[in-house]
């Protein structure tokens, strides 16, 4: 065993794995913190948490039971996983589970480094950067749950944590491994808690990944666990590590609850390929048992013979969502999420064994309404996004995070013959 992840979200977690074995370590995702000790065989094992906006102490509480599992599985080095965008608030709870990960390893020092360059996440001079823009500047400024106003990691950090924080600067990563482990030391020993790491390119997550490949706890994004898995990994191809997640023949459906910017822009694309079924947020509240048995119903109803698969859809643009906020607060999205979670595990018994799912709340919606206890982690469809199957029946998942993938992702989904069809 070599690396333990424990992630904030599904999605966040599906993205990791996918990196992981991009870099050649096979890797199992397991949803939530397993109730037995069942040895898992795997190079990587991704615990999936849904801790991203709990209160901190309930994150903190989940986050502590998967190290203990983890541990157990004979974990070597533990990897907090978080979003490439730091998505906290001054009370966490990145920090808080920082914290409580390193009291329960005795560790007194860590790295921060959520860079992802090839999704436009890059870090330098310590400021968290989303493609040209600032995190400040950028679509998270105004993100309902997690608004980020500052893009300086070290001031996020130690707003919501105990300790201080150093930097490992660019210019630093570019001298090579030694040089950044030498000033991590520095950092360690004048008193810093944290370290945030530059990462402007690959080429710097493979230089940080070889400095920080034996740390007992590491903290980031994907796109640094990527650069250590490479630093790891002893010869296996990435192919050969994806081959238990390759997706399955069958039935398959969209669904997508995410209304981020670039979801917008791939519901608005796929639309025009497949019948589309957008969902009533006044029947999810009025009763979403039914209509969730209904939309399954449509979709089973679709004829897929050489088509694009069907969707169904919540995603909404700002100003809608803004208004069904307004309107109904949290009770929108939770009606929305359980509805999903009904039509999921109808159409698994329907047939559907192909499940596309935009969103991090939506994809643990349908894992759960799915039953999955735990996914073999496959090729990659777009950075960040494997396609993933289930261990304990035949489902192939594509789980995705709102902004990731190109405008065709959803098209990219599909069988080849599908694609070539469309695409003629």
């Amino acid at each position: 065993m070599k690396i333990g992840v424990i992630a904030d979200d599904f999605t966040g977690a599906t993205d990791i794995a996918g990196f992981l074995v991009s870099g050649g370590l096979s890797c199992v995702q397991m949803i939530g913190v397993p109730e037995n000790d069942d040895a898992v065989q795997a190079e990587a094992i991704v615990v999936s948490l849904k801790s991203r906006s709990n209160p901190a102490e309930q994150a903190v509480a989940q986050s502590l039971a998967a190290l203990d599992w983890l541990r157990a599985q004979g974990c070597t080095q533990i990897f907090q996983k978080y979003c490439s965008t730091f998505d906290s608030t001054a009370k966490g709870n990145i920090g808080p589970v920082t914290d409580a990960l390193m009291a329960a390893l005795g560790e007194t020092v860590t790295v921060i480094c959520p860079a992802l360059p090839v999704n436009g996440r890059s870090v330098y001079m310590g400021h968290l950067f989303v493609a040209e823009e600032l995190l400040q500047n950028s679509g998270m400024r105004d993100h309902p749950i997690t608004p980020m106003r500052d893009s300086s990691l070290i001031r996020l950090m130690e707003a919501q944590s105990s300790g201080r924080c150093g930097l490992v600067k660019a210019t630093v990563v570019d001298q090579g491994a030694e040089a950044v482990r030498q000033r991590i030391a520095a950092l360690k020993a004048d008193g810093c808690s944290y370290v945030v790491l530059d990462a402007i390119s690959d080429a710097h997550l493979d230089v940080l990944g070889q400095a920080i490949c034996d740390m007992p706890l590491v903290t980031g994004g994907s796109g640094l666990a990527a650069g250590i898995a490479r630093a790891l990994n002893v010869g296996t191809q990435a192919q050969e590590a994806a081959d238990a997640g390759a997706p399955l023949d069958g039935p398959g459906v969209v669904i997508s609850g995410s209304c981020s910017q670039m979801t917008n822009t791939q519901v608005a694309a796929y639309r025009k390929l497949a019948a589309t079924h957008d969902v009533d947020v006044e029947r999810c509240l009025a009763d979403a048992e039914a209509y969730g048995i209904e939309l399954a119903d449509w979709v089973l109803a679709q004829p897929q013979d050489g088509r694009a698969a069907p969707m169904i859809t919540a995603t909404a643009d700002p100003a809608r969502l803004r208004e069904i906020q307004a309107r109904h607060g949290s009770a929108a999205s939770e009606a929305v999420e359980r509805t999903f979670f009904v039509a999921a595990a109808r159409l698994a018994e329907g047939g559907i064994r192909r499940f596309v799912v935009a969103g991090g709340e939506t994809s643990g919606s349908v894992t759960q309404g799915l039953g999955v206890s735990g996914f073999a982690i496959g090729p990659q469809i777009a950075p960040g996004v494997p396609w993933v199957r289930a261990v304990n029946r035949p489902i192939s998942l594509a789980l995705k995070s709102g902004n990731f993938g190109a405008e065709d992702f959803f098209l990219d989904c599909q069988p080849e013959s599908i694609r070539k069809e469309v695409q003629s």
